[in-house]
């Protein structure tokens, strides 16, 4: 009897260890080590991590860096294009726009039929894919034109319809050749481009320099440094065509918009000099205590050849908000490197490009990825609508 009562209550105590074994491994793993449970932390897709805020009067740009970087060498931006000659755009109905001997004939729209607000022509004869980016002005035609949407153009392609949108709106001059394009429009006029994509909006906007409503503060609102009246002024006095162009870079306004940016931008040097094995890729931009945009590139390369642009027309809507002296905190400029989930739309052109826009609440995401040479997100926006 004593022999056969010891080996089955060994046996009930070893099961009864191996289960406690079992629980306690189950409990290291659904909570290992420096990370504690439910962690809020969005995640970051691209290894992004951010830098202590860059700030300066009403606005703060948290700098986004990543030590992986995409080859972005083989595009070409629209200034490059325009300024070498590989790219044309023109009015529809211009000369000009014969086709390149790379270029493959396929049935093209009828182009003849005469000059249109929303809708110019572009021609790529470079060997290298087209980048564009919603907000870039080219300046010249009948009127001064920014791009409707990101996208991508393939080399040597046909003639194509370009969407834009006027943000000239007094003038329909005889020229039909764009020459240039220096300028990306602030976020409150890229915002009604890239959403709302109507023409009036985009007016609006352009007048009333931003459309964001002011958050509710305990705090007086101080007026910005350069108010509704004051644009209303420049507008009659030097830009009765009301040009983006001359209300924004003219003396009146453009000194102040030059003088912000300049301060910005050397708080921005000194904040992201001596990274080792890692690049600046991006930036969430907060507009008192609240974030509102960021603007994140593949590669550091291509954020170095957008941010002067980019740092003026952030610049521009720091000047026409109130002077809020608050920062945004870490925390919610991360939640702009998440993932939205919500609505989502899709356009592509097969085997160059594919956009996509995901809504979700006041938020909106618009990503544009490129399918050659290799499949990249190239630019990423993820902005809070202001309306």
């Amino acid at each position: 009897m004593e022999r056969s009562v010891f080996p089955a209550l060994f046996s009930t105590i070893i099961r009864g260890l191996l289960g406690i074994t079992t629980l306690g491994s189950l409990a290291f793993v659904g909570s290992a080590p420096g990370a504690p449970p439910n962690d809020p932390a969005p995640h970051s897709e691209g290894g992004w991590r951010l830098l202590d805020p860059v700030t300066y009067e009403n606005i703060s740009v948290f700098p986004v860096i990543t030590s992986s970087s995409q080859d972005t060498s083989s595009f070409l931006t629209l200034d490059e294009g325009l300024s070498s000659g590989e790219v044309i755009v023109s009015e529809q109905g211009a000369s000009g726009l014969a086709r390149t001997r790379h270029t493959q004939r396929r049935p093209q729209p009828d182009y003849a039929s005469g000059p249109a607000v929303n809708q110019l022509v572009l021609v790529n004869r470079s060997r290298r894919p087209l980048l564009l980016l919603a907000g870039e002005l080219v300046t010249g035609g009948k009127q001064d034109r920014i791009i409707a949407k990101d996208r991508i153009v393939a080399p040597g392609a046909e003639p194509l319809p370009l969407d834009v949108f006027c943000v000239e709106h007094g003038r329909w001059s005889s020229g039909s050749q764009f020459a240039a394009s220096r300028t990306i429009v602030h976020p409150s006029v890229r915002e009604q481009a890239a959403l709302k994509q109507d023409q009036n909006d985009v007016w609006n906007a352009v007048r009333a320099g931003s459309t964001a409503s002011v958050p509710g503060s305990p705090r007086p609102t101080a007026a910005p440094r350069v108010s509704s009246s004051e644009i209303a002024d420049t507008i009659a006095a030097v830009a009765p065509t009301q040009s983006y162009s001359k209300i924004y870079e003219g003396n009146r306004v453009g000194a102040s918009v030059e003088e912000f940016a300049a301060q910005l931008q050397r708080r921005f040097a000194k904040s992201t000099s001596g990274l080792k094995g890692e690049r600046v890729v991006g930036v969430v931009v907060a507009y008192g205590g609240e974030v509102a945009w960021s603007d994140i590139f593949a590669s550091g390369d291509l954020f170095d050849h957008y941010w002067p642009k980019l740092l003026r027309s952030y610049a521009v809507e720091a000047v026409a908000r109130p002077t809020l002296r608050e920062t945004a905190s870490a925390d919610d400029a991360r939640g702009f490197l998440r993932r939205l989930n919500g609505r989502e739309t899709q356009e592509t052109e097969a085997g160059v490009y594919r956009w996509r826009e995901t809504s979700e609440g006041r938020l909106a995401l618009i990503e544009l990825e490129a399918l050659q040479p290799k499949p990249m997100t190239l630019h990423r926006l993820l902005l809070q609508r202001t309306s």
